[in-house]
């Protein structure tokens, strides 16, 4: 039997080839998504097309209300997204406490499971400069699920896979190119239409954007006119 692997999945460019890989190392995938509060839905249908065209072992989509807080441009309508670029700092995008909790989640399915493996498609490199997706942040996350865990109590230690950290989005999409992911099932803009169509403006959309031209592979995304 595949050993089993707990695989957050956004139904973006970083998680579908994030998935990908798991399957190329053998695990067997099973797919958690997250209705947080988020701007659009579009995601969420994306992340069902990809689980089911990578040939995930099982796919749940969990619901949370982060939209109660706010304080994010992607939980609260009353802030704009940025479509200016990438700008230096923390952006407004940011979510705040969105990775802890979806890990969290992740780590409680895997105890379940008896699955010892979290795949999460961070990265420190083409990034909006999120603080919850550095390399201390995944150490220090993964160092408690060790100390919070019955599993990891008794030895069988949970491990946090990021096999995109210190990639770029052209590496990304090249990897994920030669693992056979179909990029235009995925969806990657902070405020795409209910159409899945991407808006071209936002950060999210300029990396995307900017990573296929530099890999040299045509975008598949649909953008709206």
């Amino acid at each position: 039997m595949k050993a089993k692997a707990i695989v957050l999945l956004s139904g973006g460019l970083d998680s579908a080839t994030c998935l990908a890989e798991a399957g190329r190392l053998g695990f067997a995938s099973y797919c958690l998504s997250f209705d947080y509060g988020q701007r659009h839905r579009a995601e969420l249908q994306a992340a069902e097309r990809v689980a089911k065209a990578l040939g995930a072992a099982e796919h749940r989509i969990l619901k949370f209300d982060l939209a109660q807080f706010g304080g994010s441009a992607l939980t609260d309508t009353s802030l704009a997204v940025p479509e200016t670029g990438v700008q230096p700092g923390i952006p407004i995008t940011y979510v705040p406490a969105r990775n802890t909790i979806m890990l969290s989640l992740a780590m409680a399915w895997a105890e379940v499971l008896g699955s010892r493996d979290i795949f999460v498609g961070v990265n420190a490199v083409d990034y909006s400069g999120y603080p919850d997706c550095r390399p201390e942040f995944i150490a220090a996350f993964e160092n408690m699920a060790n100390l919070a865990t019955k599993a990891g109590v008794e030895g069988n230690r949970l491990t946090l896979h990021t096999p995109l950290m210190h990639l770029s989005k052209a590496e990304i999409i090249k990897m994920g190119t030669s693992l056979g992911v179909d990029y235009g099932l995925t969806v990657s803009c902070y405020q795409a239409d209910d159409e899945g169509r991407a808006c071209g403006r936002c950060d999210s959309c300029r990396l995307r954007q900017e990573g296929f031209a530099a890999a040299g592979l045509p975008d598949p995304t649909p953008y709206r006119s």
